[in-house]
């Protein structure tokens, strides 16, 4: 058959569709369909992360030499998002989880979302036959929750992997992102990454479908997703003007007054989706507060001498003499304007010295600059040793792969790489702003398991002596 087969009407018509194959590519592995496959990687998945749980996050837990907590290992933002999800399941709303009552002050230390998907697991355990109410019921059966995200991910990245290049890449990349140590070492934490990840592939998804299926439906979901990305992780609200804009800007087949309605659609439905959110948060704060609390602090703890000058530059420290060793008086807006204004005036002192800063952020974050510091930075949030070396290791070879996908993808398939690209940019926006951690870049991961699975599925096509999966020509 013809290489153009794996696409069919390429040449004729404007909506092309890499699901649309010859029934040669749909026996994926010795007979065995793309679904069958797709379905023994996701339950290895799922023992493969269960079994992590239940064997690295027993505890108690030593999160420094001689110092252990008996906390089901859970550390830093973990408290908060488990203690937050406890209080929201107990019908508190979101209040500062640590005081205890009805008259606990209003809280946005972090976005949202992982809150609410959190509540649901929170609620079992507190009224469940066997639950119980304090501030940290529930981290256990959180974390195995987590590793059910965790597997739904990896679900979700096999149908994207299909969705840009075949059945092929979707198994590769299924298998790539079950057992890619970062990803599944975030599977066993009660923080944001698993989620943010999950939202992030639901608006690749719905962005490819944008632009090649222009209608009034996938501009609402794409522009919805893209807010959705924002309520997990606050610097992702750029999916909004570089995901769903520009998807709706070059949906395909439409003339120009259709370009603008789909983007002013997918705007609209973005504000619909944070609006509520923002609002809410308008109603119970002093000052102005969109997405969180937490910019002031972060600004604060990544703008001072400690993380400007040495060995530590580029990350945050969340203690005096950059932070106050007593917490300044005012409701959460009020003392993240607080800290806000106080980074901006160190900033505005130490202006020469700022770009390197900026550079040693960026170079944190994707493992370019002294990435071996992660490994205690990172067992200080809750991970293991052993998965931070690993989640380095892979690292390398992985985002090589991701190089030469990105290079095939813009060879022989024109506009598919670009929505790939977005949530790199966006989080890297967002370290350049506050401090480096390879945590952070947990957006782009999927994108670069999905790369790396082109790169691979090429290896594939050559060895089989085989037609290519991707189709040489450009779909137009």
């Amino acid at each position: 058959p013809s290489p153009l087969m794996a696409f069919p009407r390429a040449r004729s018509v404007v909506h092309s569709n890499a699901m649309e194959q010859p029934a040669s590519q749909n026996a994926v592995f010795r007979g065995w369909s793309f679904a069958k496959v797709l379905g023994v990687i996701v339950l290895f998945a799922l023992v493969f992360r269960v079994t992590y749980v239940a064997g690295a996050k027993k505890g108690p837990c030593e999160v420094s030499k001689g110092t252990w907590i008996h906390t089901e290992c859970a550390v830093g933002d973990q408290l908060f998002y488990n203690g937050e999800a406890n209080r929201l399941a107990q019908g508190d709303g979101f209040v500062v989880w640590g005081i205890k009552g009805s008259h606990a002050p209003p809280a946005a230390d972090h976005p949202p979302l992982t809150v609410v998907v959190l509540a649901p697991a929170a609620w079992l355990v507190i009224h469940g036959p066997f639950g119980w109410v304090h501030d940290l019921s529930g981290t256990t059966e959180e974390r195995y929750y987590m590793a059910l995200l965790g597997t739904l991910l990896v679900l979700l990245i096999g149908l994207l992997g299909r969705r840009i290049g075949g059945d092929r890449v979707g198994v590769i990349a299924a298998l790539l992102a079950a057992i890619y140590p970062n990803l599944w070492m975030n599977d066993g934490l009660i923080m944001s990454e698993t989620v943010t990840s999950i939202t992030v592939v639901l608006a690749l998804w719905m962005a490819y479908n944008l632009r090649d299926r222009p209608r009034t439906a996938t501009a609402l979901g794409c522009g919805a997703l893209c807010a959705l990305c924002g309520l997990a992780r606050a610097e992702l609200g750029l999916f909004i003007p570089l995901l769903a804009v520009p998807a709706a800007l070059s949906a395909r087949g439409v003339d120009r007054a259709a370009h603008v309605r789909l983007a002013v659609t997918a705007l609209a439905a973005a504000v619909v989706v944070m609006g509520p959110w923002v609002l809410y948060n308008e109603s119970r704060f002093k000052d102005t507060t969109f997405v969180s609390t937490n910019d002031g602090l972060a600004l604060a703890g990544s703008n001072c001498d400690h993380v400007y000058y040495g060995t530590a530059i580029g990350l945050t420290y969340l203690q005096p003499p950059c932070i106050d060793a007593k917490e300044p008086s005012g409701d959460q807006s009020q003392v993240s304007a607080l800290y806000r204004k106080r980074a901006f005036d160190y900033i505005g002192n130490h202006q020469k010295q700022l770009p390197l800063v900026v550079l040693a952020r960026i170079g944190r974050t994707w493992s370019l600059y002294r990435p071996l510091d992660m490994i205690s930075f990172n067992e200080a949030e809750g991970k293991e040793r052993f998965t931070s070396v690993a989640g380095i290791v892979t690292y390398y070879p992985f985002a090589a792969l991701a190089i030469i996908g990105g290079w095939i993808l813009t060879r022989r398939r024109r506009g598919m790489l670009w929505p790939l690209i977005v949530p790199a940019v966006a989080l890297t926006v967002g370290v350049a702003l506050t401090y480096g951690q390879t945590r952070f870049r947990s957006a782009a991961e999927p994108s670069i398991v999905l790369l790396a699975a082109v790169a691979l599925t090429r290896v594939w096509d050559w060895r089989a002596g085989g037609e290519p999966s991707l189709t040489t020509e450009r779909t137009e």
